[in-house]
């Protein structure tokens, strides 16, 4: 699967987490609240933060509190659609690395994602 693939929330909801982790980009999958549920291995490889160390904590304020604004938090928040792909700099706990995020999140689902596509 691509990072750009349509249709990608549904996809993703489908996989289970060795396939998660099979995926060339990283993936943060979490409940509506912003709670982790999944973190595949090519995130906890690119943020050097374990799968464990993530699971059960809100990503924008305990995992990635870098993402903690209008930009990122605030639209998963606000839109119950969302498909954006946006070019981003990662901050916390490592140099200024810049990424490009894509934002999934559907009226229909019980989960929602953020795709990192590092040297974008």
């Amino acid at each position: 699967m691509p990072f750009d693939a349509p249709d990608a929330l549904n996809q993703l909801a489908a996989l289970g987490d060795a396939e998660l982790d099979a995926l060339a980009f990283g993936v943060v999958r979490m409940s509506l609240d912003g709670t982790v549920t999944a973190y595949n291995a090519t995130e906890s490889q690119s943020s050097h933060l374990s799968r464990e160390a993530t699971l059960g904590r809100h990503f924008f304020t305990e995992v990635a509190p870098c993402t903690n604004n209008y930009l990122v938090a605030q639209r998963f928040l606000d839109e119950a659609e969302l498909d954006a792909t946006i070019p981003y700099v990662f901050t916390f706990r490592m140099r200024p690395t810049p990424v490009q995020l894509r934002m999934l999140r559907s009226a229909t689902s019980s989960q929602m994602f953020l795709l990192v596509e590092r040297g974008a």
